[in-house]
């Protein structure tokens, strides 16, 4: 347990409050204790959390949000302080927005999943005497695996205040996006096991290389734009203009207009480019273009009223990089 010692006095908590707590005595104080302590033998005790051992003393009061109690002979050398009144941020409890718990679990079973994915297509694709068209599959969860997580870390590393469960983006993007990619696991998995021919058409190494460029280069513009924008990106685009919004037009975004919508786009084609999924791949085009056509001049009407002809001549000078979207 660790311990502090203070000669004026002046108690001052440890720095180790990984401690476990001691459980209450249900016994009741001796007579030496009894005039050292203010608190009755019928007192609840406060809840077990965090305590340290502070200086010197023989009394009990409250201080701040910490109960001070004398030890049980009554002497005192030490204080032990319980913070019966702890704040705490609720949403960081279980099942709050923030569970530190949920966000355990999450990035453990995508590192669960991301792991057995690598390998399996190590496995199908390389380790086989004959390798296996199924290697599709795997390879394209664990695409997914690595694009989920670095959504999380990105907001948590430099948008920490917006970082919450449903940063990872695994259960809250609607069903469209679910449809998506279980469309996209039939392709893989049908062609692969009765259309194998349709599979490998037009699929070669110089496909494979365009499709792996495309993921890498949209994952790694995503991920930089919302590390560059902080705390002004959102996944959800603001209806109304909050205090220390800025535009960004520095690094990417003085190359690319919504770069992670360039980098959403490109990474999902690519997905479906190195699997091979030929109507996927179009669909996906298809669907994106649509979708992000849409988003853009919707939220670049926001834009206009936060900040105005500097946006319109940002808008002017600057591309989408997603194709006929200007």
């Amino acid at each position: 347990m660790a311990r502090t010692r203070n000669s004026s006095n002046t108690a001052r908590p440890s720095q180790n409050s990984n401690v476990p707590c001691p459980e209450p005595d249900p016994s009741p104080p001796s007579s030496s204790s009894t005039s050292a302590s203010t608190s009755s033998s019928t007192s609840t005790s406060p809840p077990c959390l965090p305590y340290a051992v502070l200086g010197t003393g023989n009394e009990s009061r409250h201080l701040g949000h910490f109960e001070h109690t004398p030890n049980a002979q009554g002497l005192a050398p030490e204080i032990i302080v319980r913070a019966s009144a702890y704040p705490t941020d609720s949403t960081l409890c279980a099942n709050g927005l923030r569970s530190l718990s949920s966000i355990a679990a999450h990035a453990f079973v995508i590192g669960l999943v991301l792991s057995a994915s690598l390998i399996s297509t190590l496995y199908f694709a390389y380790l086989r005497a004959e390798p296996h068209p199924i290697w599709r599959a795997p390879e394209f969860i664990a695409t997914l695996c690595i694009f989920h997580f670095l959504e999380f870390y990105t907001t948590a590393r430099w948008n920490t205040a917006s970082a919450k469960v449903s940063s990872f983006l695994l259960f809250g993007n609607g069903a469209a996006y679910n449809v998506a990619h279980g469309t996209a696991m039939c392709e893989i998995l049908i062609t692969a096991f009765l259309f194998p021919k349709w599979q490998s058409a037009f699929a070669n190494a110089g496909t494979l290389a365009a499709g792996i460029t495309m993921v890498v280069v949209g994952q790694a513009v995503r991920s930089v734009a919302m590390a560059q924008a902080g705390t002004n990106f959102n996944h959800i685009p603001a209806q109304e203009k909050k205090e220390g919004h800025e535009l960004v037009t520095h690094g990417v975004y003085g190359w690319l207009r919504h770069p992670s919508y360039f980098g959403f786009f490109w990474w999902a084609v690519g997905t479906q480019v190195v699997v091979g999924n030929k109507l996927c791949a179009l669909g996906y085009a298809y669907v994106l273009w649509e979708f992000f056509d849409k988003r853009i001049k919707s939220e670049e009407k926001s834009l206009v009223e936060f900040f105005g002809s500097a946006y319109e001549e940002y808008r002017a000078q600057t591309p989408t990089g997603i194709p006929f979207i200007r």
